[in-house]
């Protein structure tokens, strides 16, 4: 007797029942997955971007607005700052790195970044071809930037004002690529960077009326003249955890700057999306819950349907443990067949995730491979399936065989 087989006959048999149990179960893995693999290359990105930035300074607003804008370039900054004010901040003796961030247009979606070579350096970026800029108007552009706008060394082109594409372009002076970065999973590999006088000087035509008397002639690069220039932002390292206990409440309260501690602004934003995450985590748990009860359903009426089947198959020679175990395979059937589809359904639904982030935030969550964490919901999947059609099944070693047969 081929259990297996038989099993497969019995699902088959009833097909509805069986596609309704599987499908259950491939929405509730399905979400659980997408949620778990989600939560891993989030936390990556993040973690991974936010490594060895201890503050950031910048207009006063929201902290972590700040925080998303000058790490993550994923949001309208707050305003600028006085240059001045950010190199006051390198003589404090708790402070030992500060690289400011100048920001305000794109390329085709991409942000242009002033800033200094401590910037690549931070992130350990590393050249694929060329030179990183070191004059004004040249550039060195990331890997996805490259990739997307077909830009080559020796090339130029015009930006465009602000942070979406649409904005005015910016004809007259116009960029040169000098550098292409290699593609090192940061930030910077969807950063068009150049250097801080590069900023200055593609915006001092747009000065208004009012500040004629401080145009200067855009290759000059004296210090009066860049202190009174402004930056976006400034990412900060600290040289002990002296400066983290002093230094931002001094800044916020003597300065018209603010400080915003990564560390504190993400922990809050991953808390508040924890809410949704861990109500649809909840939502997948019934979903699973309901998938167990409708095997369970299916099973009971299905041995209540195949009494007769089931006493003459014992009459023939068949134990009621390999009956049992029959009834079992179809439990795990269905468990086995809902958990690879819903890790199928989970990868298309990163694809789908992953295509909206690279579009709208140039971000790529690329990381299909199994998790440790799928193998304990693999084997949660089987004690559902298991325990769902073990509870019907134990009707077999009640069966009355030849009352049955002599019932039908």
């Amino acid at each position: 007797m081929n259990l297996l087989k038989i099993s497969v006959a019995n699902l088959k048999e009833k097909k509805l029942n069986s596609f309704l149990s599987a499908l259950l179960l491939t929405l509730g893995i399905g979400m659980i997955s997408l949620l778990l693999l989600l939560d891993r290359q989030l936390d990556e990105q993040f973690k991974k971007n936010i490594k060895g930035i201890d503050m950031v300074v910048g207009a006063k607003g929201s902290p972590l607005q700040v925080i998303l804008s000058s790490i993550y370039q994923i949001d309208a900054p707050t305003g600028n700052i006085p240059l001045a004010e950010v190199n006051g901040l390198k003589r404090n003796p708790f402070v030992k790195t500060v690289i400011p961030l100048s920001m305000g247009d794109n390329y085709q979606g991409f942000r242009i970044l002033g800033t200094t070579a401590q910037y690549p350096a931070h992130f350990e970026a590393k050249m694929t071809q060329g030179k990183l800029f070191d004059a004004s108007m040249e550039v060195t552009i990331g890997s996805k930037v490259a990739e997307a706008t077909k830009l080559k060394i020796g090339d130029t082109f015009a930006s465009s004002h602000g942070l979406d594409a649409q904005g005015d372009a910016h004809g007259e002076k116009k960029y040169k690529v000098v550098g292409i970065f290699e593609a090192n999973g940061s930030v910077v590999d969807q950063l068009v960077l150049t250097s801080l006088s590069s900023v200055w000087d593609i915006h001092e035509h747009a000065e208004p009326a009012g500040h004629d008397d401080h145009e200067e002639d855009h290759h000059e690069a004296d210090t009066e003249h860049h202190e009174e220039k402004q930056v976006t932002s400034a990412l900060v390292q600290f040289r002990s955890p002296m400066g983290l206990m002093t230094i931002p409440r001094q800044i916020n309260e003597n300065t018209s700057m603010q400080a915003a501690l990564p560390s504190i602004e993400i922990n809050r934003l991953f808390s508040l999306l924890g809410v949704g995450i861990e109500t649809l985590r909840a939502l997948a748990l019934i979903i699973i819950s309901i998938a167990g009860l409708s095997v369970f359903i299916s099973l009971y009426n299905s041995l209540k349907e195949r009494k007769y089947e089931m006493a003459l198959m014992m009459s023939m020679g068949a134990t009621r443990s390999r009956l049992f175990l029959m009834l079992l395979m179809e439990g795990i059937m269905l468990a086995i067949t809902g958990f690879f589809t819903g890790i199928i359904v989970s990868r298309i639904g990163l694809l789908l995730f992953s295509k909206a982030a690279e579009r709208d935030f140039h971000y790529s969550l690329s990381e299909f491979s199994l998790l440790p964490e799928e193998i304990f919901l693999f084997l949660g999947a089987l004690v559902i399936g298991l325990l769902a059609a073990a509870l019907p099944s134990l009707g077999i070693y009640r069966l009355n065989i030849s009352r049955t047969l002599a019932e039908e």
